[in-house]
């Protein structure tokens, strides 16, 4: 399987990830937004993950105050995956706390993951209450011991980004990362210099919501009902009649292209995610179901030409577009 660079470390992922909120269990207060998992289903959705090529999972610490750490770590000791041969990405809450809880709170999540080393640790938010330059060196010192292999930020403007990385950089520690929202309907890292920056600085970008919170795989567009759907996403805009209509002819686009590949709508957004940019953007989408791991499994299979790249591209803008009330 094809992996793409971490930034400029030398860890190699997969284009394509399993991102674990979905593993919260209900705990906590992000933890509601998924429904709760049953431990054999999270182990199957790791099974199929790994078996389909996928070779790393995104966690953190505020999923389910812990409960996706360790909902992880049971399914992969559950499958007898050996340390060290996926790679972990797992996330720092920042909020109401200082740069030196970072080193802190780094034993808990090692406990949390039963052994499985953390390989990348991220920056959740740009709000703690130590500058963006505590915050850089603290990671850069957990890879300086040897503890984590890279260290990440997640949700940073360009300007936060660049700070981390001049931090780092002095330190002699690359920043692997930068952990934002990028879909086909979710492109303002195009516009306001985090990609470009990233690009710039060799920073990979990690793509989180690269199904658009399923709007992409077009089951809302008249397949499943999103008022019968848990969680908040009834109440977005995307996912009411007038956004539905806004995205439909991106999906039928996404659909069109799939047909001649034998994919699905999603599996086609995925690579596009993936390949527009070269080996600079990854992405994480979530499962909470075993049909939507090997869906993004399959992804990984999938190579689109540059016309179908373009041909996607372009019913993208035009679906966002609609979508803010640009045109």
């Amino acid at each position: 399987m094809h992996t793409y660079s971490l930034g400029k470390t030398a860890v190699q992922i997969t284009p394509v990830g399993l991102g674990c909120w979905q593993f919260s269990r209900g705990q906590g207060m992000v933890g509601k937004y998924w429904p709760t998992l049953t431990s054999d289903v999270v182990t199957e959705i790791v099974r199929l993950s790994i078996e389909g090529g996928i070779n790393w999972f995104d966690t953190a610490e505020i999923y389910g105050k812990g409960a996706s750490e360790e909902a992880l770590s049971a399914a992969l000791a559950a499958l007898r995956v050996e340390a060290g041969s996926v790679v972990i990405a797992d996330k720092w809450w920042p909020a109401l706390r200082t740069a030196g809880s970072i080193a802190k709170t780094f034993p808990e999540r090692q406990k949390r993951m039963g052994g499985y080393p953390v390989d990348l640790h991220q920056i959740h938010q740009p709000f703690s209450l130590s500058s963006v330059t505590r915050q850089a060196r603290e990671m850069a010192t957990l890879v300086q011991k040897g503890l984590i292999q890279a260290a990440g930020v997640s949700n940073f403007s360009a300007k936060a980004m660049r700070t981390a990385h001049t931090v780092m950089a002095s330190m002699d520690i690359p920043l692997a990362s930068n952990q934002v929202r990028y879909s086909l309907l979710d492109r303002e890292i195009e516009r306001n210099g985090i990609l470009e920056t990233a690009q710039e600085l060799g920073i990979t970008i990690i793509a989180y919501s690269p199904l658009a919170q399923g709007v992409l795989t077009g089951k809302y567009h008249g397949e499943q009902d999103i008022r019968k759907t848990s969680g908040p996403r009834k109440w977005m805009k995307r996912f009411k009649p007038v956004g539905l209509a806004a995205s439909r002819a991106l999906v039928e686009t996404l659909r069109d292209v799939g047909s001649a590949h034998g994919a699905s709508a999603a599996q086609v957004a995925l690579a596009w995610t993936v390949q527009r940019h070269g080996e600079t953007v990854v992405a994480i989408p979530g499962a909470s179901s075993v049909s939507q791991a090997q869906s993004n499994a399959d992804a990984l299979k999938l190579q689109l030409s540059a016309d179908e790249l373009d041909r996607i591209d372009q019913a993208s803008r035009d679906a966002e577009a609609r979508l803010t009330q640009r045109v």
